[in-house]
């Protein structure tokens, strides 16, 4: 019987597990004691999915079987916390710039800035989910005065109505986006991240 964590194989004996489901109780203990949260779970090769977890913990153990754990530890979740508050930052005052950049036909460079907001916009989404992994360390509940899910249904238009306007080359409306409502925004959700004390709550 094999076990793997993100790809390297460990070394773990058994005990008293006859099940599949006995196994992943017993690493869910383990990864819970040393704040590691599972992300995914397969078992030779193939995905463990919600859906299909209780008929697989059914299964009885055999030697040739094989574990693989995606994990993710506190400790990451909170250095990429505060590397992404930093580059959210910076990529505001970055995002301020645009407009002039496009006026002083520099547009590649103004179309990397672009393609970085893109980016960080992905980068925030994924480590919110993953922040929710931890709810007793990690709390982002709100952004700037608004919860959560109202930001981002409020800030969606405006990045429909971006997308619009760099499918139709319309620089002026970009640059006009990026000063005046994606630069502020992108601030916001740096401060969100800023602002979560880590540890227990």
């Amino acid at each position: 019987m094999e076990f793997y964590i993100n790809g390297d194989k460990i070394d773990a004996s058994l005990e008293e597990e006859k099940t599949v489901g006995d196994v992943l109780q017993s690493f869910a203990l383990e990864f819970e004691a040393n704040k590691i949260a599972v992300i995914g779970i397969s078992l030779n090769g193939n995905n463990v999915d919600a859906d299909q977890f209780d008929e697989v913990s059914k299964e009885e153990l055999k030697n040739d079987m094989r574990f693989d754990f995606n994990v993710v530890t506190e400790a990451a979740v909170e250095e990429s916390i505060c590397i992404l508050s930093d580059d959210l930052k910076e990529l505001s005052k970055d995002t301020e710039q645009v407009p002039t950049l496009f006026i002083n036909g520099k547009a590649n460079e103004a179309h990397e800035i672009i393609k970085r907001i893109a980016d960080a916009i992905d980068q925030f989404c994924h480590m919110t989910a993953l922040a929710s992994l931890f709810p007793n360390s990690f709390k982002i509940t709100t952004i700037g005065n608004m919860a959560l899910n109202d930001f981002f249904n409020d800030f969606s238009p405006i990045l429909t109505d971006f997308e619009n306007a760099l499918e139709g080359q319309d620089t002026v409306l970009t640059g006009d986006l990026c000063e005046y409502e994606i630069c502020p925004r992108l601030l916001q959700m740096s401060e969100a991240l800023s602002k979560i004390n880590f540890g227990d709550n």
